[in-house]
């Protein structure tokens, strides 16, 4: 909502609903120039007074869709994927015009897209976050009516046709024949696409006694979905092979694949994993959404000095920057994030990956092949020939890897890796002990990130609250609570009431209701928690004197590092997570 500005200022404060003082405090402290948004968040005025604001003096419709239900038809002339991503619904239509919602109404592209689409006149009118957040979850409600049906209906009529297979010589025929079949051909993709519209990071097929278990893993954590006919397990499992290309007699091995959809404004990739199990195979797909723009360092939640830091060192023409966490902390996107910031012509960007997580226009990718010989070490020698500026090796595992890369990093190399840790000050041993010597790790090694990532609170139904006796008690004894307020008086990102706090009693901290959006739990969405440790004179010195990891942290916080619980502890207060969530995730 940037057109107008000086109009909107003006009419908020000749109105009443803000005093020029709120406003020149949040073009001070919001980051990017949304001081709209900061205002919201910071409970000075709520998003639907604001936007009334701006639909008064640009003359469009204010709309409020809380309460309204809006016909099957009409919703899906947008389609969801679209209406997402862009905040737009469709909520009436009428003698070739279609209405629809906005938060930006003057999203010129969007509207014209739609209007080619539809071929319809199209009528923007604004409306809240919370009123198109209503009528998107109507999307939600209405898959999963029609999920469950077709699931159901389609299950019977794949047992009808297909029986229980045919385990002789023609299985892989018979089984190639149950796989084409509609009913089994609905089945998988309604699975698919219910899990995309969940926003599922994981779909999980997993045979039991009673039948199958499918499950979506949305923000980290899994859920079940439904329980299928345990009959139903090999053709299903045969859908999503033949979708794979992989063998469909093989029951024995673990098979890897990979296929894509591109169709209906869905360009989503899904990397497929089959391994034998009691009672038949189990099925993980990794859903990869190629549709999605790139993230920047912010949106992955780095700020602050651990930005600044980041920043500093991608900067550099040679070194070695490491990201750790263990599996499914986001190490990958952090990494990505940065190729994707440095990508350009003047530079060769290469990898070598297991496996690639997602195709990025204008560098050269690589994937492992252990079944060839290709591994990390030969693939990293290889690259080395190929002229690189950057390189990106997907995980230091082992001894000749790492020996690999640092001497890239030595021979003036950006090297960028991720390594099995705990913390950031961890990684420094860990080479040691593969058999790096220290001056070598001490020489190279620019920058450690570690990481986790915590679940977001629902913006949707958000409440604020002041923490109880007992429950600062409990804190106080996970966490140095006085060097955290510290932080709060020295971080400008925090608003000046924030940095004025003395005492943890003072401070609010939020959590989410639960609502539609999110459920019971209140929680949507993943952000990072980060240590960031630079390695400078006297960390390389202690590197070299091969000190341990907890001296090496202790000298790293003394400089100002701020760990993953007290970077946690911060966005808990910026009302990002909460410090329940923060607990969760760095706890050891």
């Amino acid at each position: 909502m940037k057109k107008g500005e000086d109009q909107l200022t003006q009419f908020l404060v000749d109105s009443g609903l803000l005093t020029e003082k709120d406003i020149a405090q949040a073009k001070k402290n919001a980051q990017e120039g949304d001081w709209e948004d900061y205002l919201v968040k910071m409970n000075k005025i709520s998003d639907e007074q604001l936007r009334k604001a701006y639909a008064y003096i640009h003359g469009i419709p204010y709309v409020n869709l809380e309460n309204v239900f809006v016909p099957k038809e009409i919703l899906r002339i947008v389609p969801e994927t679209i209406a997402r991503k862009y905040n737009i619904v469709a909520f009436a239509r009428e003698k070739g015009k279609l209405k629809l919602a906005m938060l930006n109404p003057v999203d010129l592209p969007a509207i014209d897209f739609i209007r080619k689409k539809t071929e319809l006149r199209i009528i923007p009118c604004l409306a809240s976050r919370e009123s198109i957040q209503k009528v998107l979850n109507q999307y939600q409600k209405s898959l999963q009516m029609e999920f469950g049906e077709i699931i159901e209906r389609n299950s019977r009529t794949a047992l009808i046709k297909n029986g229980k297979g045919d385990n002789g010589d023609g299985e892989a025929e018979s089984l190639k024949k149950a796989a084409t079949d509609l009913p089994v051909v609905k089945i998988v993709s309604t699975l698919v696409r219910h899990a995309v519209a969940q926003m599922a990071s994981d779909i999980h097929v997993e045979p039991g006694e009673q039948g199958v278990l499918v499950r979506y893993r949305v923000d980290g954590i899994l859920h079940d979905v439904m329980t299928l006919p345990k009959e139903i397990l090999p053709f299903v499992v045969a859908r999503i092979k033949v979708l794979s290309n992989l063998k469909l007699d093989e029951h024995r091995l673990p098979q890897d694949g990979r296929f894509k959809i591109n169709e209906d404004n869905l360009n989503v990739s899904f990397r497929v994993s089959v391994i034998p199990v009691y009672g038949g195979e189990k099925v993980v797909m990794r859903i990869l959404d190629e549709s999605s723009k790139g993230l920047t360092l912010e949106q992955v939640g780095l700020e602050g000095s651990n930005l600044e830091m980041v920043q500093a060192a991608i900067r550099k023409p040679n070194g070695m920057i490491l990201v750790s966490g263990p599996t499914g902390s986001g190490k990958t996107t952090t990494l990505y994030t940065v190729i994707d910031l440095l990508n350009s012509r003047e530079v060769n960007i290469s990898t070598i990956e297991d496996p690639i997580e997602y195709r990025i226009q204008g560098i050269n990718q690589t994937q492992v092949n252990p079944k060839i010989g290709l591994n990390f070490a030969i693939g990293l020698r290889s690259l080395l020939r190929q002229d690189p500026d950057i390189i990106l090796v997907g995980e230091i595992r082992d001894k000749e890897t790492a020996e690999i890369a640092a001497h890239s990093a030595m021979t003036g190399h950006l090297v960028l890796s991720t390594i099995h840790t705990n913390s950031a000050a961890g990684a420094m041993p860990r080479l040691i002990d593969m058999g790096i010597e220290s001056y070598l790790v001490a020489s190279t090694l620019n920058l450690i990130i570690a990481q986790r990532l915590v679940r977001k609170v629902c913006p949707n139904c958000v409440k604020t609250f002041n923490l109880d006796t007992k429950q600062i008690e409990s804190l106080k004894k996970a966490i140095n609570v006085d060097r955290c307020l510290e932080f709060l008086k020295k971080d400008a990102r925090m608003p000046e009431e924030i940095r004025g706090i003395n005492s943890i009693e003072e401070i609010k901290f939020s959590k989410g209701a639960g609502c539609d959006r999110c459920g019971t739990s209140g929680l949507k969405g993943r952000v990072g928690v980060f240590e960031v440790l630079e390695v400078d004179e006297e960390i390389a010195k202690m590197i070299t004197q091969e000190k341990s990891s907890n001296d090496i942290e202790a000298a790293a916080r003394q400089k100002g590092m701020r760990t993953m619980l007290e970077d946690g502890f911060l966005k808990a207060v910026l009302g990002i997570t909460t410090i329940e969530e923060v607990l969760r995730v760095t706890k050891e």
